[in-house]
């Protein structure tokens, strides 16, 4: 190539009968790209649906319509005219439900009349995990009632049996399916306006409609793909399989060792004693990894490739560590191969694992899109196998019980130099974007990814640990100025962007809000790369043992973004949340947490959240504020090697449990009087200014409003808040200040009982003193309004609590801005 080539797509949308799928083949060269951009001011969207026409009204006294679709449609989302229905469930946390053996006992007989009770599914919330499972049947419980009988592998993977792995796969398996949150999926769950149950059997779709939709001219989105784009290199995804695997052939003297404590793949090894025993491994591809011990017991291996000797290579080592890929075999020619290990010295030659590398690295690369939107797709797994939830929407394959993670609409395997920018992604059934298996210096930038059943980004690997090659490893991407809102809308233990193992990622300016889990989650393997010592003061394991090996996690950035209004749902989270080992040893690996504010969170243990493991973090200039939970806190030993400096936070608590993690000029801030430093922070922070949309309306959380005084900010309140939240101040004197420039300021906020009187001033005069008392609770009212002001000017509106128990505050609407203006910074 000599030039980009350039594939201009009008606006409309594609309809898509498979993914649209591009590889090595599609790819730029010569440093140039191929473009897929929007014509001109056109938008074009790339679907994964099928639209639904022909409803009829079903049932008149439920106003439930329904429209035949063709057999074989399976889907699990449905969207009308843009919005997301709700799949039909009962209501949230019901009671009156026992669990005995796998079923759940109420004595609510209508259960018994829900037909197809196999897709039935019952939901449970607890803790950090979402879970779920289909139902097996239906049956009448002993005495009456009835009896929601839990498909029985989905409930031992849920309940009695749940994976636990350990590090570096997870840190605790628990908690369990044991209760019902609410159940799902059946018509005669169909009992509010915006729900849908389609009915795989008989193939018809049921909607109950929302007042004002009218059925005959709505565009009903079925989707059907679960996902609408795959670039994808070679290999793809690479996991370890154990020693036992039936490719490999041990001679006669060699041992097994079962039950060992120590962090072996699967919990066991071969090993041999006697110099000159050897082992092979017969594969077909191009390269092989294979994981050994390194310890101070251990010594030379010679390796060879095919009948030649190509290297002798050594595990000994200072310290126990498991699964290394001390034995590395790449660059083979395309075809079969055999390596043999030799043991050549030490006491000990372990071998505890296997990765065959299939193909040459061919990364899918030099592609652009910019100015898309991408949308409507679904993923079916959870319908047959239940939602096995590990955390933050990595889960567990029913068959393999290995942890896998939630597919993407927009799915990237082995790519480099990937470019997303001013794409939307939307309206998915799944994860939005994915970056997989070694994607290198690609980047997501200035788009906006939203209501979601998933996450919304996704970064990097869980099973990658071990990668010591840079060709293979996630690294050097770049999560910049999107807005991330409204992640989780099914899966609720998904969060705005998640990153496992990456070395150089930056996640920076990014705007995450409205999320039932964390905002951003970064890092994986808990305290699997911390010492036995600090992993014996956290009495994780039983004595003497110590699950401990390395990670290629380091020099990452989370820097500058404003994540707010999260932690709607679930617990134990955080704003911020990382885990596991960030850089090693080595100080040069270091990872930065800068610049971020952090404000608003429903059900935060920390807004700063360094879970178990994390470590090498230089975390400082963060602003906290509105927060439920500590600013900060770090429970345990194995939470090391952290510089937390010089950050500002209105919440006074935290607790430092760590080890060597030292907390030095962090200023407590009260009543919002922020010192010019934290004011600088807040102004940089989040999109740029100019990326900025030309809003009228401004939600309560908006930077540009300056809160004094007592206010909190309750989220996720389902009352019909402006995004479902507003702050509230106690004290009379308390006051909210934003500066724009327009002709016209409209105040909008709540009347309640337990509301009275505020004060409006504009430009530092007074407007009068107005009532917000109401008999009930009246949302998004305008409570004050003006239309008389210099458009060319900048302003200031002020509203101070008067009277009343609560005075609240929902957001400004701005009128009149000059052209070419931006909402305020």
């Amino acid at each position: 190539m000599t030039a980009d080539i350039n594939v201009r797509l009008r606006g409309g949308t594609y309809r898509l009968a498979e993914p649209f799928t591009l590889g090595p083949g599609d790819s730029g060269a010569n440093g140039h790209q191929v473009v897929y951009s929007a014509y001109r001011t056109e938008r074009p969207v790339f679907s994964g649906a099928r639209q639904v026409s022909g409803f009829r009204l079903y049932d008149g006294s439920r106003n439930i319509y329904r429209a035949a679709v063709p057999p074989g449609t399976k889907s699990r989302q449905l969207f009308v005219n843009g919005l997301r229905a709700q799949r039909a469930r009962g209501p949230l946390d019901p009671g009156g439900f026992t669990l005995k053996n796998s079923s759940f006992i109420t004595g609510d007989t209508a259960y018994r009349s829900f037909t197809n009770a196999s897709a039935v599914e019952v939901v449970y919330n607890r803790d950090w995990k979402h879970m779920r499972c289909p139902l097996a049947g239906i049956t009448e419980a002993a005495g009456g009632g009835s009896s929601l009988d839990v498909a029985p592998d989905c409930f031992a993977n849920n309940n009695t049996s749940v994976p636990n792995l350990g590090f570096p796969f997870n840190g605790a398996g628990l908690p369990k399916l044991e209760g019902v949150s609410w159940v799902e999926n059946a018509y005669q769950l169909l009992t509010e306006p915006g729900e849908f149950y389609l009915d795989t059997t008989a193939n018809y779709l049921y909607y109950r409609p929302r007042p004002g939709e009218n059925l005959a001219t709505a565009q009903v989105e079925l989707p059907v793909l679960d996902k609408v784009v795959d670039l994808s290199g070679t290999p793809g995804h690479l996991a370890p399989v154990n020693d036992t695997d039936p490719r490999a052939t041990y001679s006669p003297s060699w041992r097994t060792s079962g039950g060992r404590p120590y962090g072996d793949f699967d919990n066991d090894v071969h090993y041999t004693t006697v110099n000159g025993d050897s082992m092979t491994f017969t594969f077909t591809g191009t390269g092989l990894d294979v994981l050994t011990e390194v310890n101070t017991d251990a010594g030379a291996i010679d390796v060879y490739v095919d009948g030649t000797k190509v290297k002798t290579v050594s595990a000994n080592g200072p310290v126990r560590l498991a699964q290394q890929p001390v034995v590395s075999v790449t660059g083979l020619p395309p075809g079969r191969h055999t390596v043999k290990l030799v043991k050549a010295g030490g006491d000990y030659l372990v071998v505890d694992g296997f990765v065959v590398i299939p193909d040459r690295i061919a990364p899918v690369h030099d592609i652009t899109f910019r100015g898309v939107t991408f949308a409507h797709t679904t993923w079916n797994l959870p319908s047959t196998a239940g939602y096995l939830d590990n955390q933050a929407g990595v889960l567990w394959d029913a068959a393999t019980r290995r942890p896998i993670r939630i597919p993407a609409a927009v799915q990237v395997h082995r790519g480099r130099d990937i470019l997303f920018t001013d794409v939307e992604i939307a309206h998915t059934g799944g994860t939005g974007i994915d970056l997989a298996d070694g994607t290198r210096e690609s980047t997501i930038t200035k788009s906006r990814i939203h209501d979601t059943s998933g996450g919304g980004v996704s970064l990097g690997e869980v099973d990658d640990y071990y990668v010591t090659d840079p060709a293979r490893m996630t690294s050097n991407d770049t999560v910049s100025q999107n807005v991330i809102e409204y992640v989780g809308q099914d899966y609720q233990d998904a969060v705005g962007i998640w990153a496992g193992y990456t070395r150089g990622a930056t996640l920076a300016n990014n705007e995450i809000a409205h999320t039932p889990y964390s905002g951003i989650s970064m890092g994986w393997g808990w305290g699997w790369a911390a010492s036995c010592e600090l992993q014996a003061k956290q009495n994780n394991f039983p004595v003497g043992s110590c699950r401990r090996g390395t990670d290629y996690a380091g020099v990452n950035k989370i820097v500058e973004n404003y994540v707010y209004d999260v932690m709607g749902v679930l617990h134990d989270g955080g704003h911020i949340y990382t885990n596991g080992g960030q850089g090693g040893h080595d100080d040069t690996l270091t990872s930065e947490f800068r610049g971020n504010v952090l404000s608003g969170g429903t059900h935060t243990n920390n807004m700063i959240y360094q879970d178990e493991g994390s470590s090498n973090w230089n975390t400082h200039h963060n602003v906290i504020h509105f927060a439920n939970g500590s600013w900060t806190g770090m429970w345990t030993p194995t939470i090391h090697d952290i510089r937390m400096h010089d950050n500002f936070h209105a919440p006074a608590g935290s607790y430092n449990n760590g080890t060597n993690v030292v907390l030095t000029n962090n200023t407590e801030v009260k009543n919002g009087d922020w010192p010019p430093a934290a004011r600088e922070i807040i102004k940089a922070a989040g999109l740029p200014r100019e990326l900025r949309a030309n809003r009228s309306r401004l939600d309560d959380f908006d930077l540009s409003i300056e809160y004094r005084g007592s206010w909190i900010a309750p989220g996720f309140r389902g009352l019909g808040d402006f995004h479902e939240t507003v702050h509230a101040a106690h004290n009379n004197g308390d006051s909210a200040t934003m500066t724009f420039t327009g002709a016209g300021v409209g105040v909008i906020g709540e009347k309640n009982s337990d509301q009275g009187d505020i004060e409006i001033f504009v430009d530092d005069v007074s407007k009068g003193v107005i009532s917000t008392s109401a008999t009930s609770r009246q949302v998004q009212q305008t409570l004050y309004t003006t239309d008389d002001l210099d458009p060319a000017t900048p302003h200031t509106i002020r509203v101070v609590k008067r009277s009343g128990q609560y005075a609240t505050l929902d957001g400004f609407l701005v009128r009149g801005m000059p052209c070419g203006t931006r909402s305020p910074a």
